[in-house]
């Protein structure tokens, strides 16, 4: 055997010579694979301008020296890459995307909490949004933020830029529940939120949150949203 079995990290084979040369590879290869963290999933081509050190999880049609190394670990050494091949279980922190995977044997799964052995999962994620509205009247609707099928823990967030029309605070919600996540908020830069449920509220479609005055008009602003979500992930099919 000339390579370990999971990290496939060289071995010095007797009477070697430069011995520290696979010793130093190896090292580098256990530096990156230790609380594994990735700067991106989603680039197919090698950057031209990589650190030593930087890792990538491979995205599907990647080309160049990534060709044909899908879901691998791409790690930069040497003046080359270098790929890891996942083992079931090893979890991956994304940064561009602040979430973290985990490799179920086939695929990457991202944010999961537990697995069955035929592929459903539960899984957290917060899903964030940036809801910028100008001249609104007492009511701002987001886009639909929270997901079909999930539950809501809660709603977080934060003022980015103050509201400029005459309202003094404000409640969250959505439609029919127009303080569901809270009220009296705060309407100045700075100024936070955060939304508990009593228990988790199972949304059926996708729902947009709503931001209401409790007087006057909301004017212009921007107010960072954070739905704090529980997702459940079908069996693989047979």
């Amino acid at each position: 055997m000339t390579n370990t079995t999971h990290l496939k990290l060289p071995l010095i084979a007797a009477a070697q010579a430069q011995k520290h040369v696979t010793m130093n590879e190896a090292l580098a290869r256990i530096d990156a694979a230790l609380h594994l963290s990735a700067i991106s999933r989603s680039i197919t081509n090698p950057p031209s301008a990589a650190q030593d050190g930087d890792t990538y999880l491979v995205a599907d049609g990647a080309a160049e020296d990534w060709l044909g190394q899908t879901s691998l670990l791409a790690v930069f050494l040497n003046g080359g890459w270098e790929f890891l091949s996942p083992q079931i279980g090893w979890s991956v922190f994304i940064q561009d995307e602040a979430v973290k995977v985990t490799f179920d044997g086939t695929s990457w799964r991202s944010n999961i909490l537990s697995l069955s052995r035929g592929g459903a999962a539960t899984r957290t994620e917060v899903i964030e949004i940036d809801h910028v509205f100008s001249a609104a009247p007492a009511v701002s609707e987001t886009t639909p933020l929270i997901p079909a099928g999930c539950s809501v823990l809660a709603v977080t967030g934060r003022v980015l830029s103050g509201f400029d029309g005459d309202a003094t605070d404000w409640s969250l919600g959505v439609d029919g529940a127009e303080t569901r996540y809270g009220s009296g908020y705060g309407v100045d830069t700075g100024a936070f939120l955060k939304g508990v449920t009593g228990q988790p509220v199972a949304y059926y479609e996708d729902t947009p949150l709503r931001i209401t005055a409790a007087t006057g008009a909301l004017g212009s602003g921007v107010v960072r949203l954070c739905a704090h979500t529980i997702q459940f992930d079908l069996p693989d099919p047979l």
